[in-house]
């Protein structure tokens, strides 16, 4: 099984240390995993913006780096998403359509694929789980709240796993943080009070941190947290299952 490593532009320029958890996880499985040098941002900011026709490089790109790989794995639910609904070639759709099928967030790459039941992780703090919108709704990484049906979650399953990890219960589990990518730039008002909220949910339970699935939600709630000086932190899910016993 080859694994091919993608890191989204965002993390890659500014928390590089959780590409670095992912790939020391993905590693410490057995896994062989490659890191192609050539990838860049997958499209998704400019499809969000309405301007999906000029992704067409983007994706051609992407398929001519990640085509060689068994499995495509990505720290991040929205970019995940975006390659799995969103990749198209003109030119070879067949491609196109292998990629969209080869790709999973990390923690869906991890109870789904690998089936992971063990880890030698240690983190002994309280942590809130925040689910993201494109992980929930997109992926269907856990049971949306809303429905009448067995509940479920996937990054819940693998933070249980963690020694001396306390998750705590949520008011409202699986409500919006307000990022939403190009969404906090247009109607920040709204996007800053939706943080608020999220952020007053996790402090009232009494998080020491706030983890997910996807960095760009988390780095949000990390500007809010860092303007009202809170004492609460934020930490991608790749780094608590990759922390050290």
């Amino acid at each position: 099984m080859h694994i091919g490593l993608f890191i989204p532009c965002y993390i890659d320029q500014f928390y590089p240390q959780v590409g670095i958890a992912t790939l020391e996880l993905l590693e410490k499985q057995g896994l062989r995993v490659s890191y192609p040098l050539e990838q860049t941002c997958c499209g998704q900011p400019m499809a969000n913006s309405g301007f999906e026709h000029l992704t067409a490089d983007c994706s051609k790109n992407f398929i001519r780096n990640f085509e060689r790989f068994d499995y495509i794995v990505c720290p991040s639910g929205s970019c995940a998403l975006h390659i799995k609904e969103h990749v198209h070639d003109d030119q070879s759709e067949e491609k196109a359509v292998s990629i969209r099928k080869r790709v999973y967030e990390l923690t869906e790459f991890l109870t789904d694929v690998i089936q992971l039941k063990s880890l030698s992780a240690k983190f002994p703090h309280r942590v809130g789980l925040h689910q993201s919108c494109h992980g929930l709704r997109g992926l269907h990484l856990a049971q949306m709240s809303e429905l009448v049906a067995p509940k479920y979650s996937k990054p819940e399953q693998l933070l249980k796993l963690v020694d001396g990890l306390e998750l705590i219960q949520l008011d409202r589990q699986d409500e919006c943080c307000g990022f939403g990518g190009t969404f906090s730039v247009f109607e920040e008002a709204v996007s800053v009070k939706m943080g608020q909220d999220r952020m007053a949910d996790h402090l009232k339970n009494g998080a020491e941190y706030i983890t997910g699935a996807d960095m760009s939600c988390l780095m949000h709630l990390e500007g809010l947290l860092k303007r009202d000086n809170s004492s609460m932190n934020v930490i991608h899910i790749a780094e608590i299952l990759n922390s050290k016993a």
